[in-house]
């Protein structure tokens, strides 16, 4: 019989969640520097150099992947004959270890969790509780895997209750395009057959837990060996979701998913229940093992196995966001790259709906956003002498049923987020003559090299929703709305969908 020791579990549980929080997969890694290479969109391939470039950069420094730490998800599989030398539950264990993570002080991690979320929202300030699974498994180890999933991603989970008749492979073409942008792609999308609903999400979220692999299934296949019915199906939707051109961050491009992973699960003959939960291009789980003998020890990646790559931020129009006017807003052009210098000020979704009930009782804001532009981010605390922590965009979307009265009401001339806006965002920045400037969600730390000073100007009980004003220098962002409503997230996937059309066959 083995026991498992509280401390050396809580440990654990401490040390993966501070390790995936600065360390890709290595198999992540791989496939992402496979996607860079073919890339033929020059938008869609600087994208994935900037997701790559980041990712050596935190590893290096140990700092986090995205601004999104995300909420803790935990899969436990206990032997059965496992017994816990420990005082706490494991529910209790798992959230201490996820406590010391996000608040250790050499790499404190971004609190996002939010207690009585259908009322008060209010932030537990440690990112617990975590979300956990625990499954009785024969025999007297324990497995572990710890997850962290960023909102952008989880907030395009999607489920349907398909009858035993129809296509999934047409459910997941026909819902795909229905996410945008948002999940950051390219990534994985995980996918969960059978059981009931709630069987099938968590099929789905378990899936993106395993390596990937498409590389190795394609092999198979070209050496014409037997595969059985997930495998053919994983092959036939990893290439007809591709074909879909939507590309790196929704700009159009030869990949938008590195693999396609699928559980399934026996179900009701009335049923074929199907989720599908994409995970980022922030993929951050780890895997380990406790026999009884004490904590975990997590390896390292080889940092020689990220790709060489470097970013110049010197192209690009320059853009003086002190001096800003309507009139220089409306040159800037679709798909145009513009290099963002002086004070930027932020905002998300709390701090909008602050402005909102502020305006509508006649109250001052604390900001003057007049000819000013903001930046959807919520920002991971500076450590040592970093102006701030990581700081990549949130997705844009959540903010599209405020844009009217920020343009309309505050002042505001242009806004910088991630992903695509909605026909309501649009219709407002065409109006106004604004724009919507798009920053590459999965380069936080990349980002924030180009943030020089930080401050809070507003809100400050939000936390990492108060509104800040940075100093930035050579911040890139592409242009993705113009001032006459068009939007690169509409014309980047028509332009690649029928350009890949036309490509006879395309390597993996």
């Amino acid at each position: 019989m083995t026991t498992i020791r509280q401390e050396d579990f809580i440990s654990s549980i401490a040390d993966a969640f501070q390790y995936i929080s600065y360390y890709h997969p290595a198999d992540f890694i791989e496939s992402m520097a496979a996607a860079y290479e073919v890339e033929e969109n020059p938008a869609a391939k600087d994208a994935i150099a900037q997701i790559l470039i980041n990712s050596r950069m935190c590893a290096e420094d140990h700092r986090p992947l995205c601004q999104d730490t995300g909420i803790c998800v935990v899969f436990l599989k206990i032997g059965m004959n496992v017994r816990w030398d420990a005082t706490l539950s494991v529910q209790e264990m798992v959230d201490e270890g996820v406590r010391r993570a996000y608040l250790n002080p050499d790499n404190k991690l971004r609190a996002s969790v939010l207690s009585d979320p259908a009322g008060a929202r209010k932030n537990t300030r440690d990112n617990t509780p975590a979300v956990v699974h625990i499954e009785m498994v024969a025999g007297d180890h324990l497995d572990v895997i710890c997850a962290a999933k960023g909102g952008g991603s989880e907030n395009k989970a999607k489920f349907y209750a398909l009858n035993p008749s129809d296509s999934i492979v047409d459910w997941v073409l026909k819902t795909v395009p229905t996410m945008g942008a948002g999940w950051c792609p390219p990534g994985i999308l995980g996918i969960g057959i059978g059981g009931t609903p709630e069987k099938a999400m968590l099929l789905a979220k378990e899936s993106l837990m395993a390596p990937l692999d498409m590389h190795e299934l394609k092999a198979k296949a070209a050496r014409q060996e037997k595969l059985s019915r997930i495998e053919e199906l994983r092959l036939e939707l990893h290439d007809k979701v591709n074909a879909l051109g939507i590309g790196a961050q929704g700009l159009g491009g030869l990949t938008t998913v590195l693999d396609i992973k699928i559980l399934d699960y026996p179900t009701h003959a009335a049923s074929l229940p199907v989720a599908m939960i994409p995970n980022c291009a922030a993929t951050r789980h780890a895997h380990f093992h406790l026999d009884g003998s004490g904590p975990a020890r997590l390896v390292p990646p080889n940092l020689d196995d990220w790709p060489q790559l470097t970013y110049d931020a010197s192209k690009g129009r320059r853009v003086n966001l002190d001096t800003l006017t309507q009139t220089e807003v409306a040159s800037w052009k679709p798909g145009e790259v513009l290099l963002l210098n002086g004070k930027l000020l932020t905002g998300r979704d709390a701090a909008h709906q602050r402005i909102q009930d502020m305006l509508a009782k006649g109250e001052k804001l604390p900001v003057d956003f007049r000819n000013r532009v903001i930046y959807y981010v919520g920002p991971v605390d500076p450590v040592r002498d970093e102006a701030v922590g990581p700081a990549g965009p949130t997705t844009a979307t959540r903010m599209d049923k405020f844009t009217e009265m920020m343009l309309a009401e505050t002042g505001l001339i242009s806004m910088v987020g991630k992903a695509e806006r909605g026909p309501v965002a649009i219709a407002a920045i065409k109006k106004h003559r604004s724009a919507y400037l798009m920053a590459v969600g999965g380069a936080a730390y990349l980002v924030a090299k180009a943030i020089k000073t930080s401050k809070v100007v507003g809100f400050a009980d939000l936390g990492m929703e108060a509104i800040y004003e940075f100093d930035v220098k050579d911040m890139p962002v592409t242009v993705a709305v113009d001032s006459q409503g068009v939007s690169v997230h509409d014309t980047g996937p028509r332009e690649w969908q029928a350009k890949i059309a036309k490509i006879p066959v395309r390597s993996a």
